[in-house]
């Protein structure tokens, strides 16, 4: 594969942007193969496990481009960049050629892999993951995320989105924010796929008790930034699993 290749693993749209800084926001995704991590919860497996590889297409950043442009009907629009771990594509020429056309980029990452032309992006998302996921944050790569996103001329607005299962990434989040005071924080109560296969929803037949127990997890973490005070803390759920499921390409 040419180096200047990027493994995609789906591209759809306009939908809205389901979490974080963005929610509610119309947008065209850009999910990209591959990740360095394998998170307990991960809610995306056809975009990180190598199993799925086969089907992740190598595409140039013309080639992407023009499908968004097909997707957003030639009207600039927001273009998510996620995975998987997008950070480990060569994005650079695909963020550079759709801000020619107009066109803003929101890039989530865990941090792991710090990247120059992080400071390119609109907005960058770190979402480093928290005890429940089972990985361990590396502190110095997620330094080196923040300082990449702030050189930039043109301004880059970097947040966190920390994913809350349980006491424990609570106490993570508040350490990482801490650790980060000036960056916005985004706190989205853990989507859990339960193991006897409720809350699938490929059909809709539980959607509503998927919903509600998103909700009710909802409010259990509202609960604990309003005993904490942390004021500074966004509390959102994943709208686009309360509008949708867990269904793919929305």
């Amino acid at each position: 594969m040419p180096r200047d290749n990027i493994k995609i693993c789906e591209i759809f749209g306009p939908t809205v942007q389901g979490e974080g800084a963005l929610i509610g926001q119309p947008t065209v995704f850009v999910r990209t193969g591959g990740c360095d991590y394998r998170c307990k919860w991960c809610d995306t497996l056809h975009a990180v496990e190598s199993k799925y590889r086969d089907q992740w297409i190598p595409m140039n950043a013309a080639q992407i481009f023009a499908r968004i442009e097909v997707l957003s009907g030639g009207v600039p629009i927001m273009v998510t960049l996620s995975g998987g771990n997008p950070a480990i594509q060569p994005l650079e020429p695909l963020i550079n050629l759709g801000h020619e056309k107009g066109y803003h980029f929101a890039l989530e990452t865990q941090g792991s892999m710090p990247r120059e032309w992080f400071s390119a992006l609109d907005v960058l998302t770190l979402s480093p993951k928290p005890p429940s996921s089972g990985m361990e944050t590396d502190w110095h790569k997620l330094d080196e995320c923040v300082k990449m996103a702030a050189k930039g001329e043109r301004p880059t607005l970097s947040v966190l989105k920390i994913i809350i299962g349980d006491m424990k990434d609570y106490a993570y989040a508040r350490a990482c924010s801490d650790r980060y005071p000036d960056l916005p924080v985004y706190l989205q109560p853990l989507n859990k796929q339960p193991e006897d296969g409720r809350g699938k929803t490929e059909e809709g037949e539980n959607i509503t008790r998927e919903r509600d127990e998103i909700l009710e997890r909802t409010c259990w973490l509202v609960d604990f930034v309003k005993r904490d005070r942390w004021y500074k803390a966004t509390v959102l759920p994943q709208l686009h699993v309360l509008l949708w499921g867990d269904k793919r390409g929305i």
